[in-house]
């Protein structure tokens, strides 16, 4: 298999599962502590820093193996 082909499978596959995932994730993504939100009459600003520092460390991770079992 091609393996721009072979990366475009798993890359589908992976965003099925997630997608599958989505409502148990959903119950903890975004409402971390650390996240901020502002809620003001008339205005609502929400910020999850600590869920994107999370999220990149996590990515970073899986990057990291899959470039290490790669060699």
């Amino acid at each position: 298999m091609h393996p721009v082909t072979r990366t475009l499978v798993i890359l589908g596959v992976t965003l099925i599962v997630i997608g599958l995932l989505w409502p148990l994730i959903g119950r903890w993504i975004g409402r971390l502590p650390g996240d901020i939100v502002i809620d003001r009459p008339g205005f609502k600003f929400y910020f999850p820093i600590v869920t994107c520092i999370i999220l990149s460390l996590v990515g970073s991770a899986i990057m990291f193996l899959i470039q290490h079992f790669r060699k």
